[in-house]
């Protein structure tokens, strides 16, 4: 039985990039719609249920993407409330790579720190990618400064992380100008930005005098870098006795995590992959 995935884009033209990484995932037919919203997807949800038995429905998967996540998370949520017993099958949820890459950035942090003992400050927090590489390092026990041009946004964010990890450390910080960071962060050992695409958040200036800082990683692929200083190739580049990572040298263990969730769709019919369970992926591939 052929494995089918069913891509659900909440853009007007669906994923390019979405559809490449699932035929190299191995998947045997692809099926892409666009324009998805809870209020349409139903019938499509109902499409995937029902055209095959119960001990058949692990060869069908549905991934849920599109550039703007909240109606990727809304879309999660509505395919979730169709389904009823057992039917139903295993989704992922993945809307402009903020599940994948928030978790490369976290494990390529893990490299060479102790969560445990780990202050990070993680720029552009209120964003996909930030909130959830803050979630993620708070789940691990870091104390997490999570920073926004607004303070009113930045603490909405810490406490919709703290909703969700019990005990979670958080900071909220409403970023004024550039040596606030400098003044506000002296023990910060890990620097994650997460910021807009082509936005430079950070200058060396700020980060190369802070004695504590152990590790940085830019996440945006788009010059100028978020991060001065820090190539897009870097991965764990010795920058003045601190480990630097670019986009790309997190983009790859960020495609490997993306194909092995993907074909991780398929082991069962009831799996639901979304931040914390793609992060689990990635530690897996690193075992």
């Amino acid at each position: 039985m052929k494995k089918i995935l069913i891509q659900l884009d909440t853009d007007t033209h669906a994923s390019s990039f979405d559809r490449v990484v699932a035929i190299d995932a191995g998947v045997d037919e692809l099926m892409s719609y666009s324009d998805v919203t809870p209020v349409n997807v139903e019938s499509l949800v109902h499409g995937a249920m029902f055209t095959r038995g119960p001990k058949e429905l692990n060869n069908t998967a549905i991934f849920v993407g599109g550039s703007e996540v909240h109606s990727g998370e809304t879309l999660f949520q509505k395919i979730q409330d169709t389904f009823f017993g057992p039917m139903r099958v295993s989704v992922m949820m993945d809307s402009n790579g903020s599940n994948t890459t928030a978790a490369a950035a976290v494990l390529a942090a893990g490299k060479h720190l102790d969560f445990s003992a780990t202050t990070a400050l993680v720029l552009g927090g209120t964003g996909p990618v930030g909130q959830r590489a803050a979630q993620l390092l708070a789940k691990r026990g870091a104390k997490v400064i999570l920073a926004s041009r607004s303070i009113d946004r930045a603490q909405a964010a810490c406490d919709a992380i703290a909703r969700i990890v019990e005990g979670a450390q958080l900071t909220p910080l409403g970023l004024k100008d550039h040596k606030q960071i400098e003044t506000a962060n002296k023990d910060t050992n890990l620097i994650i930005s997460a910021g807009a695409a082509g936005v430079k958040l950070l200058p060396a200036a700020c980060w190369k005098p802070m004695k504590q800082l152990k590790v940085v990683i830019d996440l945006n692929a788009v010059p100028p870098a978020g991060i001065e200083e820090v190539d897009v190739m870097d991965k764990a580049t010795d920058r003045d006795g601190i480990l630097s990572y670019g986009a790309i040298g997190v983009g790859g263990t960020k495609m490997k995590i993306h194909k092995a969730a993907i074909q991780k769709l398929f082991e069962n019919n009831d799996l639901l992959l979304d931040t914390e369970e793609i992060y689990q992926i990635g530690v897996d591939l690193q075992d």
